[in-house]
């Protein structure tokens, strides 16, 4: 699957275009919705299995709309970043030494705001 120059998109980058149409919407929209909004040279189908897969992983919801389906974004970025970090934490059995070079390599600013969200979550009660 390419584009209309013929070159071969990175993978996951369609599912991401996917997404940002589906956010920008704010509403459900089907798969030919979908492809309108992306103003792009792909096929329906190439956006319908996009959409199947997305569903898949359960990062979008669909209802019934006609003979096919409308879809929904199942949470914004900012929680899909979080769903596919904890995703990746979750593959390891050695998390100490996960957090602990994640932690270690953060900038100063995002080091001081994890630090804050941490004090705020009540000073290390629930987690």
């Amino acid at each position: 699957m390419g584009d209309a120059n013929g070159e071969r998109r990175p993978a996951g980058e369609l599912g991401a275009s996917v997404l940002a149409a589906l956010w920008a919407a704010g509403a459900p929209l089907t798969p030919g919705q979908v492809q309108e909004a992306l103003g792009s040279s792909h096929a329906r189908t190439t956006v319908t299995t996009i959409l199947s897969r997305l569903y898949e992983k359960g990062v979008v919801t669909r209802t019934r709309s006609g003979r096919g389906f409308a879809y929904l974004p199942t949470e914004d970025a900012s929680g899909l970043t979080a769903r596919r970090m904890h995703a990746e934490l979750a593959k390891t059995e050695d998390r100490g030494t996960v957090l602990s070079r994640f932690v270690s390599q953060l900038r100063d600013e995002d080091e001081a705001l994890l630090r804050g969200l941490l004090e705020a979550d009540g000073a290390g009660g629930a987690g």
